[in-house]
Order: structure tokens, then sequence, then C-alpha cells
């Protein structure tokens, strides 16, 4: 038959997450699981959907991990096709180089990455990675502060995500089985 996409779906804090996974590895990430968002993905990714749920589930197991405390590296093969040879170079470099708990500056991502771009560029990587979460641009943050999000519903859950991985310290009210 050829190359295929299955997805899958997890309920997490932030809302139902929808996984592609195709069979070389996960190659996209939404943080709200639709009809509309499985066409767009299908179509990017050129591929027909079929019903797989044993590729999926370790996508959706990690993530359910992740979200509950308990995973901290996702160990996932990735499927790069939804990006460019920059943006590979890039989210490969922080897949493998930024674990849990940590946060790099987009200056220092892109001096990792030896692509000798500037920090907006990256910050540009960040907001095109189809693979959010999995691949933790939440954890590139900017010289000054958090910098932008474009994931789920924007910066908030950029907050949330590095609150859960104890990158950024908790308020008194912050609930982790709570999405912001």
């Amino acid at each position: 038959m050829g190359e295929t996409v299955a997805f899958g779906a997890v309920g997490t804090p932030l809302g139902r997450m929808l996984v592609a996974m195709t069979e070389v590895g996960v190659v996209s990430l939404d943080f709200h699981d639709s009809p509309e968002a499985r066409r767009a993905v299908a179509e990017r990714a050129g591929l027909p959907v079929v019903e797989d749920p044993v590729r999926t589930a370790a996508a959706l197991e990690g993530l359910a991990g992740y979200f509950a405390g308990g995973l901290r590296e996702f160990g996932l093969p990735v499927d790069w096709r939804l990006t460019s040879r920059v943006q590979r170079q890039v989210l490969d470099t922080l897949y493998a180089s930024v674990p849990y708990g940590r946060v790099l500056t987009y200056g220092e991502l892109g001096e990792r990455s030896g692509i000798g771009v500037p920090a907006r560029a990256i910050g540009q990587v960040m907001g095109a990675n189809p693979i959010p979460v999995i691949v933790p641009c939440h954890r590139i943050v900017a010289g000054n502060g958090l910098g932008g999000y474009s994931g789920g519903s924007g910066v908030e859950i950029k907050r949330w995500l590095l609150t859960l991985e104890g990158a950024l310290p908790a308020t008194f009210d912050w609930d982790p089985e709570q999405g912001p």
C-alpha cells in the first residue's frame, strides 16, 4: 500500500491532543483533535489515512505519561517530512539536546544547531514546529523573558508546560491537572 498516516488522540489538561504517525515516526501533533486537523495533516503529508492504534500507542502513552508528570523523555522516532532542511536541523538539535526542565534562548539554539541565523529566524522555526510538546519548542525562550508561543492558546500554554517541567516556579494556585 505504501506509506500512510495514522491518527490517535489523548485527553490532557490542555485538551484533547491529536498525534499523527507515519511508518517512520511522529509527523505531527495538534493541540486540538478535529476532522479539519486530521485532514490538514494528511494533505500536507500527502499520505492516505489508515486506522492503526498500535502505531500511535507509544506516542499516546508518552503524552499521557508526560502530562501525568512521569515521563521526561519521549524517545519517539520523528518523521521530519513536514519541515524544511533548516527547520529539520534546528528542531532535531532541539529534540536531541534540550532536556526536560531546561531552557535555551533562541540565540543559543541557533548557535547550537550551527545554522548561523538570527534569533528571530529561530523563533520562526519554533512557531512552525509541526510536533510541539514532543519536539519541545516551549523550552526555547527569549533572552529577556518567555518569548512567544503559537501552540494551543499561546504563551500561557508555554508558561504552563515550563511550570509542569519545573523550569518555572509554580504559583500557589497552579494545578497540574488543569490547564491554563
